[in-house]
């Protein structure tokens, strides 16, 4: 009477990596988001490498760990890989407040947010 299996929601030339909680709002991070999606895992790498923005670092973590999900657990070709998805999330809002002149307060919003990156293989081109 145990729960029946779930099936897999990805099709089977793709694998997914989640990245949760990153302390980041979710508009900052789709800049970066937007950055890699639709390209080839290397191409991809690399222009996290050298990006400027401070989450790159964790977007290159969660790529990198749907690669190897990808090549582990799935036996696809690293080479033909490339960024189908990586789409952004809200997660939860910290709401802490700050001083303020005349017996005020000001709010901050401390917001949070999830990442999820599917890598998919795709066949290479014949070159003739």
């Amino acid at each position: 009477m145990s729960k029946r299996a779930r099936g897999r929601s990805l099709g089977e030339s793709e694998a997914k990596a989640v990245a949760r909680m990153l302390r980041i709002s979710p508009q900052k991070l789709n800049l970066v988001a937007t950055l890699i999606r639709g390209k080839k895992v290397a191409a991809a790498l690399a222009d996290l490498e050298f990006s400027r923005k401070r989450i790159a670092r964790d977007v290159r973590k969660c790529l990198e760990s749907a690669i190897a999900n990808a090549e582990n657990n799935h036996d696809l070709d690293v080479d033909d890989l490339v960024v189908a998805e990586a789409h952004v999330g809200k997660a939860l809002v910290l709401k802490r407040f700050t001083p303020r002149g005349r017996g005020r307060m000001g709010r901050i919003f401390k917001p949070f947010a999830n990442l999820t990156i599917v890598v998919r293989e795709v066949e290479a081109k014949a070159e003739a």
